[in-house]
């Protein structure tokens, strides 16, 4: 299995990179959303990869960070939906929005992705609900201290008992700027006061 390349970057089209690494051109196939964030051709980048090996094809499947990569392969986990479906989802999904959708049972999020219909998104919200946890998405871009992530999480439970969904009650966190000094009740009433706008 290739976990991942570092090469030049040869050749940028669609959703398609050649990335040449020790004399040998790679073909990867990427979400569309990653195009724009690719450095020029002729830049040294590093690529993850997952490989898919089927009796007449070979293709390699890129993403810029790990975490697209482990999103990725939870997706083609969900019967139904294989490498290129997964693909489609993240070319117009993001793994935190994706994360939240499943969570908050959000239908029309994951419909958006071209070539999922209703049963499909729905099925995937099923299998994948278990797997993802609310921490994944309010913590997954930040590096806090275990204080801090405990009065999150106290916050948004506090906020679904209440009566939010899990999707404005994650949403409504995750727009705040916490400090260490701060108790799991602050939160929640700043927390209040944005679900109070929305």
């Amino acid at each position: 299995m290739i976990t991942y390349i570092v090469g030049e970057l040869t050749y940028i089209d669609n959703n398609t990179i050649i990335l040449e690494a020790c004399g040998v051109g790679y073909e990867i196939t990427v979400p569309e959303s990653v195009i724009p964030s690719l450095p020029g051709i002729g830049s040294s980048i590093k690529i993850y990869t997952y490989q898919n090996v089927k009796e007449d094809a070979l293709d390699l499947y890129g993403f810029l960070t790990m975490d697209d990569l482990k999103i990725f392969k939870q997706l083609i986990t969900v019967n139904g939906i294989g490498p290129k479906g997964a693909l489609s989802i993240l070319s117009v999904i993001s793994p935190d929005e994706l994360r939240l959708a499943v969570i908050s049972d959000d239908v029309k999020k994951i419909q958006s992705a071209p070539g999922i219909g209703s049963k499909t998104a729905q099925k995937l919200i099923i299998e994948l609900k278990d797997k993802l946890k609310i921490e994944d998405v309010v913590y997954d871009l930040h590096d806090e201290k275990d204080i801090v992530k405990s009065v999150r999480d106290e916050a948004v439970s506090a906020l679904i008992s209440l009566g939010y969904s899990n999707s404005e009650s994650v949403s409504a966190v995750s727009a705040l700027v916490i400090t260490e000094n701060m108790t799991s009740e602050d939160i929640l009433k700043q927390a209040l006061k944005k679900l109070a706008f929305i």
